[in-house]
């Protein structure tokens, strides 16, 4: 009996001490990613393989040349021509695909040069049903030719992996000439260097006007045949096996030459070797922020999102840290990497401040590239593909990124070179910036989009000032903070409307109908009207809430703004304005602050209420989870930051807003620190309770709209009590600015 009480005993420790769920058990967090959120809609996402930040993007290309295929793939289609090397993540402009490469099982007539996809010889149809993707790794079936595609990557080699029928010829397309939307080739070159080894050159132009890809493919079997088209733009290569066997392709690129290309060439690493390697590569990086919640959709869409926000900007020196710039200068990142895809018009609001928390070490190599792009121009950066500046989009919002990063303790770049760059690109007298100091203004007579400029320039203004101040100089800070009030020229009181104001100072853009959008032409607005922009004062709130005529007339303009209707007047209307609540369209990034301005007008629980709906309707787990083009990252962080109840309206305030937390528990790794975090809490929080009750932070009692980025850096926790009505008590401290 006593060895029965002995063994019984001994059950009941083991089984209460047993733990709830092994590590091994654990789900990896890259299983809750779809890379297909998003290649659907307005999102254009691609959802081939690539690594945190990575060199290389390979991916299916379905060979249209339409908007919604800017990142070359459509989740709509079912043709594929190939898969290229690089994509871009999101955004309205079509350019990349670059280095086409096609596994067929015939010999195809490259002797035509092509007009559209219809003409290709090499093109397949394919199924969504033999389709995956998740981080790292993408595979298709291709229907045409009993094919299985595979592709994976490092940073800079991509893994090609083909598995033919057995007794089937094996032949690879390679195709440097086809473009899609604005890409066109002006000289393309291909090479057979070895029995197993395929080089070459495509010089394009396109929103990058002067790309040079330079790269190497090296073989797993040897080429047994080939055919040149006349022009050397594409060739098909045969190999004399023809087992089930998989030929394996590498893949390395360069933008400096062949011999940079090779060194970037991984030839030890196999592929199933290098799939895992991804595979733990974003396991690591998306383990930077840990959420819990019983929703298995809300935890797709959120490391979804975190994944999105880790794919640009993207690698740009090669191994030896060499890179080209855009008058062809080949110059060497030292003690830095160099990165390009700066789509800043985005970025700066949401995607940066986020990657101040999940990589800073990024933070400050961007930075650096900045510098080294400024250099021989003598202005910062607006939007740089592949070290091309193409001007696109308003403002120099590397302003903001530079500051935020300073001001939060990122300092490894030189700040008195950053910020003579920041204040020489102020002061220049490009983009409107000569009618800007001139007038305090830009008039609308004078410049197209007058409104969007003038706001965006007066917000890099307070950024330089706020730079200026840190580093000691006050009459630089004085000069930039008073021009940074520049908005107060263009706030009509009558209308509450930012308009567009004449030269003379006397009269306003008329007629007006704060509906109107005419898309990048004869406007005062960028990709939007009035509604969407007349808010874009994030350095001074409270003097915008002051201009409406206090608290009640400003919160009462703001519901109107989700509640007026959806209707968008004029002919011409701009394609970005998308994902629309009310008038609020969250589908283009300039509405992306606007819900958190309650929080400065004493109705923080509106800003619950309505970032919350943003993110219940605005973001789901198909592939039109996206309400708009995802833009290399920001709509992605958006969501990010907001579902962990913290947005930042001024970035450079170094400031996080607080909205409405969407998980029970959100652990932040905290940067720099082997066992420090930083964690959010919700309880009772559900669909219903939205609503902040009270909140403590390290069990003090926590009543402001706002929290700093260095008390997240300081590790603790910050535990809200949610409920389904608003506390209309909690958090009405005025935030100061």
């Amino acid at each position: 009996m006593k060895n029965f009480y002995f063994f019984l005993l001994c059950g009941v420790i083991i089984i209460g001490c047993e733990p709830k769920q092994s590590n091994s058990e654990k789900k990896l967090l890259t299983e809750y990613v779809d890379p297909f959120i998003g290649t659907g809609g307005h999102g254009h996402t691609y959802p081939g393989a690539t690594v945190p930040f990575g060199m290389l993007q390979v991916s299916p290309i379905n060979g249209i040349s339409k908007w919604d295929w800017c990142s070359g793939y459509h989740y709509s289609d079912s043709i594929v021509i190939g898969f290229s090397h690089l994509s871009l993540s999101g955004t309205g402009i079509g350019d990349l695909a670059d280095i086409i490469m096609m596994p067929v099982n015939k010999k195809v007539d490259l002797s035509k040069t092509p007009k559209s996809r219809d003409s290709l010889p090499y093109k397949s149809s394919y199924s969504h049903e033999n389709e995956q993707a998740s981080p790292g790794y993408y595979q298709l079936f291709l229907q045409d030719y009993n094919i299985n595609v595979e592709l994976t990557t490092t940073k800079r080699t991509a893994f090609h992996k083909y598995t033919f029928k057995e007794n089937d010829d094996k032949s690879v397309v390679i195709d440097l000439g086809f473009a899609i939307n604005w890409d066109k080739p002006l000289e393309t070159h291909l090479k057979l260097e070895s029995p197993n080894t395929i080089s070459g050159y495509r010089h394009s132009t396109g929103w990058a006007k002067n790309q040079k890809v330079f790269f190497v493919a090296k073989f797993s079997e040897p080429i047994s045949e080939h055919q040149l088209n006349t022009n050397k733009s594409a060739c098909q290569i045969f190999f004399i096996d023809n087992s089930d066997k998989p030929l394996f392709v590498k893949v390395a690129l360069s933008s400096v030459s062949v011999e940079n290309a090779k060194e970037n060439l991984e030839l030890e690493k196999e592929f199933d070797v290098v799939k895992t390697e991804a595979e733990n590569t974003w396991n690591e990086k998306l383990s930077k922020i840990e959420i819990e919640t019983s929703e298995d959709s809300l935890k797709t869409i959120f490391y979804t999102a975190l994944y999105h926000s880790q794919l640009a900007p993207v690698t740009f020196s090669d191994k030896n840290g060499q890179f080209r710039k855009e008058n062809d200068s080949i110059v060497t990142a030292e003690n830095y990497t160099a990165y390009s895809t700066l789509s800043l018009w985005d970025t700066f609001r949401a995607e940066h401040p986020l990657l101040t928390l999940i990589a800073p070490d990024k933070v400050s190599d961007i930075i650096n590239s900045m510098h080294e792009y400024y250099k021989g121009k003598n202005v910062l950066p607006v939007w740089t593909l592949y070290a091309n500046e193409t001007n696109t989009m308003t403002g120099y919002h590397s302003i903001p990124v530079i500051v935020e990063a300073y001001l939060k303790g990122i300092t490894n770049f030189d700040a008195e070179g950053m910020y003579e760059a920041m204040k020489t690109t102020m002061m220049n007298d490009d983009r409107g910036l000569n009618f800007y100091k001139t007038n305090g203004y830009i008039p609308y007579n004078l410049l197209d989009e007058s409104v969007t400029i003038t706001l965006e320039y007066a917000y890099d203004d307070w950024c330089v000032a706020q730079m200026a101040q840190a580093l000691g100089k006050e009459d630089d800070y004085n000069f930039f903070l008073k021009r940074s009030k520049a908005y107060q020229h263009l706030f009509d009181k009558g209308s509450g409307f930012m308009r567009g104001r004449s030269q003379d100072n006397a009269s306003w853009n008329e007629p007006f109908d704060p509906k109107h959008s005419n898309h990048r032409e004869q406007t005062d607005y960028t990709e939007g009207n009035a509604w969407q922009h007349s808010w874009y004062v994030p350095h001074d709130v409270n003097r915008l809430v002051e201009l409406h005529g206090g608290d009640a007339v400003f919160t009462s303009r703001l519901e109107q703004l989700f509640t007026e209707s959806s209707e968008i007047t004029g002919d011409n209307v701009s394609v970005d304005i998308s994902g629309l609540i009310g008038q609020y369209a969250h589908g283009n990034e300039p509405s992306h602050h606007i819900a958190y301005m309650f929080n400065h007008a004493n109705k923080p629980w509106r800003t619950q209420y309505w970032s919350r709906y943003i993110m219940d309707t605005q973001y789901n787990t198909t592939p039109n989870g996206l309400s708009g083009n995802e833009d290399c990252g920001q709509m992605s962080a958006w969501y990010v930051l907001s579902s962990m109840g913290l947005y930042p309206l001024n970035p450079a305030s170094t400031d996080y807003e607080i909205g409405s937390p969407l998980f029970e528990r959100v652990t932040i790794k905290v940067p720099n620190s082997e066992d420090k975090y930083f964690s959010i809490t919700a309880e009772n929080v559900s669909k219903d309770n939205i609503y902040i009750q009270s909140a403590t932070l390290n069990n003090s009692e926590f009543n402001q709209t706002s929290i700093s980025h260095n008390t997240i850096l300081e590790g603790g926790e910050l535990h809200f009590i949610m409920g389904a009505e608003p506390n209309k008590n909690w958090g009405l401290n005025k935030i100061k600015q």
